[in-house]
Formats: C-alpha cells, structure tokens, sequence
C-alpha cells in the first residue's frame, strides 16, 4: 500500500453513513452481558507470523506463495465452520498477468449479521525504499507488511474454533491477495496507479465469495507487528467509517492501551479498505502503523518495503495488544 491521494477521498466520501506489556494469560470477563473473551495467544499469533516468514517472500507466482497458499487452507479448514478459495486474474502495473487467491474462513457462515477481519498475505517483489538501490529489485519477507495482520487472524481463528461466538454474529477473516504489486519507484511515472495496488480487495469488493454478501462493518489489520506501533485515525477511516473506528479505539483505550492507538488524525492511505468501502459499500477502516521516520520520507513504520521488513522487527506484546483488542471487539459485538 502506499499513501493515498485526495482524490481517493472523493471516490468514498458518499459512504460516510490491562497493560500492553503483559500478555493475556487467561480468559477476559467483560461487563456486557457477561460474556467471556476468550484469551489471545502472542505468542502463538507469533508462530503464525513466523510460519509464514519462513516460505520465503510470498509474491505471487512464486513456490513460496503456493505454499504458503496451500499451508493457509489446510489449517483454516481446522478452525473455520468453511473456507471459501477465491481464485482470479488480474493485471498488474506492467500489464503481466498474475494468478491471486483471496481466501476467506468463515464461523457462523448462516448469521445475518456479519463483520469482516482482513489483511493481505502477499509480500512485495520490490524493497524499493530500501535505503540501498542495490536492494530494489530483491523480494521481500514482509514480516509486518502483510504476515502480521495475518499471524492476528490466524491466531484468532484457532481461539474462534474452541470458543464458539453468538450464533446471532458471524464473522469472516480475509485474506487478501496481490495487495503488494504496485508500481515500483523507478518504474515509468505513467505506471504509478492508485489501483495498481490492492487487486485481490479490488476483486472481492466487486464481486464477493457470495452473491448478495453484505457486512455490517470491517476492520482491515496492516502492518500491526512491529514494536512501539502508533495507529492514529487513519483519515479515510474517519471519514467514511468513524463509528466504526470509535468502537475500536474505544474498547483500545478501556483496556490502556492509548499510547498506541492515539486519537490523533492519520494520513490518508490507499489501503485495501478503501475498496471495501466504495466498491462494496462496507464501512471498513484501517488499523496501520503510521509510526514513520522523522524526516517524513515515509508515513510508514522504518523498515516498511524494505529488505529489513523481517521476523526480527516482530513484537509479542504489539500482536498480544492488537489480537486482545480483535477479540474484545468481536465478542462484544
């Protein structure tokens, strides 16, 4: 993804309808309605972000992303009541055309009433804001770009399995594909494209794994691994789905966790939310690390399209934060 463009926010606007230090050990009881929020696992969150660190880069066409593919299916299927496989094409900056996969697991797939957890699971063929050119052209790990938000939903959907929800609420976790395949810096300036990115939300918001879909909201996770996060209020979030981000951050700072998701306005992103919100008419918003360098080169955490975006720069306490925050959402919905 990459910083967006205001012309973004007029393609959308007509939507606008404990301690961070110490992982969860046992269940969390909340005051509505007495439910019980299951406990979040970072560590084990952070086994699945390894998991998938450990294919190699996961760009599209390559072994690593089969695998990683097939190693997402077999273990959803485990966890999920289904999981729908979302094969499609789809052109990218240089006009190839790649094979993308949107995976889906879906618990309590007949409610009526539905919210949606997403990330993307490719990593970028390019570190093209590597601080070394000579890195340019090397593929990624995409340890917080992509396998963090991922890692968080895994480790939800093992707790969703053994910790059935409200059989009112269902709840979808997806997977997005060819999210990472925009344009390079050094690519033709006639190339660079706000929809050259995000192409497996931009095929899901207009055609989603059920006809007539619909969700009451969606939370997107983007870059939500690494330390000392800061998550403001990213701008088209706030402006096309403030409720839905006042809900989070809410239930963010009830459990202390303020440092991190700031009430501060955020830049605008173009994000896989974006289409979510104007192709698919769901109220999205985007939970992104915006912890950029001080010189502004980049809104982004430090080493965010870089050879360095590796499992070393993963933080148990920053998945425990956010996988705890999912979860007290979720159940409480």
């Amino acid at each position: 993804m990459k910083k967006g463009l205001l012309i973004l926010g007029v393609l959308i606007a007509f939507v606008s309808c404990d301690n961070g230090n110490k992982p969860a050990q046992t269940s969390q009881t909340t005051n509505k309605k007495n439910v019980v929020v299951p406990a979040f696992d970072g560590n084990s969150a952070y086994d699945f972000v390894k998991k998938q660190c450990d294919f190699g880069p996961r760009v599209p066409g390559s072994d690593a992303h089969q695998q990683c593919a097939e190693w997402f299916v077999e273990t959803l299927n485990g966890y999920a009541d289904t999981v729908y496989i979302q094969d499609f094409k789809a052109r990218v900056y240089d006009g190839k055309v790649l094979d993308g996969k949107n995976i889906i697991a879906a618990f309590n797939p007949t409610a009526k009433k539905r919210i949606i957890i997403a990330a993307h699971w490719d990593s970028r063929p390019f570190a093209d804001n590597d601080p070394n050119d000579e890195n340019w052209k090397t593929p990624i790990d995409g340890a917080n770009d992509g396998a963090s938000g991922c890692g968080v939903m895994m480790e939800m959907a093992r707790v969703m399995k053994d910790n059935r929800l409200d059989n009112t609420l269902g709840v979808d976790l997806i997977f997005f594909d060819l999210e990472d395949y925009g344009a390079p810096k050094w690519a033709d300036e006639s190339l660079h494209n706000d929809l050259s990115w995000g192409l497996g939300s931009q095929y899901w918001s207009k055609k989603q794994h059920i006809d007539g879909y619909k969700a009451y909201y969606g939370i997107l996770l983007d870059m939500v691994g690494a330390a000392n996060p800061r998550f403001p209020k990213e701008y088209y979030s706030q402006s096309n789905a403030a409720w839905v981000l006042n809900k989070v951050w809410r239930t963010a700072r009830s459990m202390g966790y303020d440092e991190a998701f700031t009430n501060e306005l955020g830049d605008p992103i173009n994000d896989d939310h974006i289409y979510m919100i104007h192709y698919a008419g769901i109220p999205t918003i985007d939970i992104i690390d915006l912890n950029g360098d001080e010189d502004r080169t980049s809104c982004f955490f430090p080493y965010w399209h870089t050879v360095k975006d590796n499992i070393e720069q993963i933080d148990v306490k920053t998945l425990q934060m956010v996988g705890n925050v999912m979860m007290k959402v979720v159940y409480n919905e």
